[in-house]
């Protein structure tokens, strides 16, 4: 740690807690008021009055973070010690008019970290991730551990620090904690989340609430991925609220009908003809218009209602399917997604069989749409035997996103995929960019040795259906075949593709067979 000539105010201040620190101060406190007074007046004195409570706070949060601190490194170690040193920071920040950041960290995919390594060597690595966080920082900032994989800081205030300064240092931090760790000759790699809110950003006026900001500012950052950061701001407040007032909503929303399935058609590249339909779920609300699932799936999510939510789409996406064949049009199957929380309930296949005998639908007029992030991560031996109990069934089972995910050709054929949905980043401008054409090809022969169909998603040109057709890709979806469409314009929709297909020619006779 750097040492602090005579002089800063760091070390002033470090003279001044001495001197605070115990009884000792009484035996100076009356030679310090007559000194201030003779040199001030009553002003002096009003300033002392106002002061003085302000440095016992500090000092008493001080020697508190100090007993919950390692004895060795000086890091704190809990969240309480934590909350009090930022609140003595937060007072000083106000009456010197400085400024200082509240940074959260989270180290990534630390849990897939201790089952390849070992809970020894997850233990090392946290520990020079604090040690590496103190090396970087002032002796005078402030760092904690919050839990197993989370770190704290805030720094101490200056007279400047701009967004810019704090994204620095964001980075600065993440080098230093993303340097290898060697662990039994072995190098251990690890990247970190972060999170931060500088004090003028804060929302309310405390400490707890500078906290929440960056610990929100963290959530986001996780969300986009590993080794992000994020800093939290006034549209970051503006979306938590808002999610804050879906979330005491969404309850009503599910079981009042506000949230249902919208249809987005698939058609064969072949003949035209649909071949299906995804169900998209979404909430017509009554404020609000319509949401997207982005909007309002993390409050069902934190409601604990997405297995409700399926049960729903269930519902809604089988009585269509009934009223498409009564409507004597013809749509084989309609797919419905699948989160990886859902497909761990062990109630699963019962729960689909059941519906689907509730509405006298074979099993294969449902297929199951999952994301190839979830068959790419896929440790979960009761995610493997419900996938395969519902092929079992006779459900068709789709690779959602396919190409994003990195899944193992053996996770496809341990999962019994029947179809693989080529990820819209691959389709998008494939009729314009050679590079884009390859992989697409690629993922065709690899399906077609796997004996697995292929649809593409996000279609949104002719020439990229024309395209695809040629490839060989068995079907398609996106903005230029269809729209996501509530049930009651799909039966308009499906008759009017009809009779466009009998006056319009075939794009797909040079299709690769």
């Amino acid at each position: 740690m750097a040492h602090k000539p005579p002089g800063t105010l760091e070390t002033w201040q470090s003279q001044l807690t001495a001197v605070l620190d115990g009884p000792g101060w009484l035996l100076i406190l009356p030679a310090l008021t007559l000194g201030i007074y003779a040199t001030a007046g009553e002003t002096g004195l009003i300033g002392l009055c106002l002061a003085l409570p302000v440095l016992y706070l500090g000092v008493g949060r001080r020697l508190r973070a100090a007993d919950a601190a390692d004895a060795r490194t000086g890091l704190i170690l809990d969240r309480p010690a934590f909350a009090e040193a930022v609140e003595g920071c937060l007072n000083r920040a106000r009456l010197e008019n400085r400024q200082a950041a509240v940074y959260v960290i989270a180290l990534d995919s630390f849990d897939a970290l201790s089952d390849q390594h070992g809970q020894d060597a997850a233990d090392k690595v946290v520990r020079r991730t604090g040690e590496r966080l103190l090396a970087v920082l002032r002796d005078s900032d402030i760092v904690a551990q919050l839990g197993d994989t989370r770190f704290g800081i805030c720094t101490a205030p200056v007279q400047h620090l701009d967004l810019e300064t704090c994204i620095q240092l964001a980075a600065r931090l993440q080098t230093a904690i993303e340097e290898p760790v060697a662990v039994d000759g072995i190098n251990v790699y690890v990247s970190a989340s972060i999170g931060f809110c500088q004090r003028a950003r804060a929302p309310g006026s405390g400490a707890e609430d500078w906290m929440r900001a960056a610990f929100n500012a963290l959530r986001e950052a996780q969300s986009r991925g590993p080794s992000a950061i994020r800093a939290f701001s006034d549209q970051m407040r503006i979306a938590i609220e808002t999610r804050d007032e879906i979330r005491d909503e969404v309850v009503q929303a599910v079981e009042s009908g506000q949230i249902q399935p919208w249809f987005q058609p698939q058609i064969s590249t072949d003949t035209g003809a649909v071949t299906g339909f995804e169900a998209l779920a979404r909430w017509h609300h009554p404020r609000r218009g319509v949401l997207l699932p982005q909007e309002f799936l993390p409050a069902v999510e934190s409601a604990g209602l997405l297995d409700r939510l399926t049960e729903v789409m269930m519902y809604h996406t089988f009585a269509a399917l009934k009223a498409w064949d009564s409507a004597d049009l013809n749509v084989p199957q309609v797919g419905v997604n699948f989160t990886s929380a859902e497909l761990r309930n062990p109630r699963l296949t019962d729960k689909v069989k059941w519906e689907l005998d509730r509405f006298d639908l074979a099993p294969e007029r449902l297929a199951v749409e999952i994301l190839e992030t979830v068959v790419a991560g896929v440790t979960d031996d009761l995610i493997t035997r419900n996938v395969n109990a519902l092929s079992a069934m006779g459900c068709r089972i789709d690779l959602d996103d396919f190409g994003t995910g990195h899944a193992a050709i053996t996770s496809i054929r341990r999962l019994s995929v029947s179809r693989i949905k080529i990820d819209r980043s691959f389709v998008m401008k494939s009729d314009r960019d050679p590079e884009q054409q390859r992989m697409i090809s690629a993922i065709l022969t690899m399906a077609e040795r796997l004996e697995v169909e292929t649809l593409a998603e996000g279609v949104e040109t002719v020439g990229e259906h024309v395209l695809l057709a040629q490839l060989g890709c068995d079907h398609v979806q996106g903005y230029g075949i269809g729209r996501p469409m509530p049930f009651d314009q799909t039966l308009d929709w499906i008759k009017r593709h009809a009779a466009k297909l009998e006056n319009t020619p075939r794009i797909m006779d040079g299709k690769r067979r």
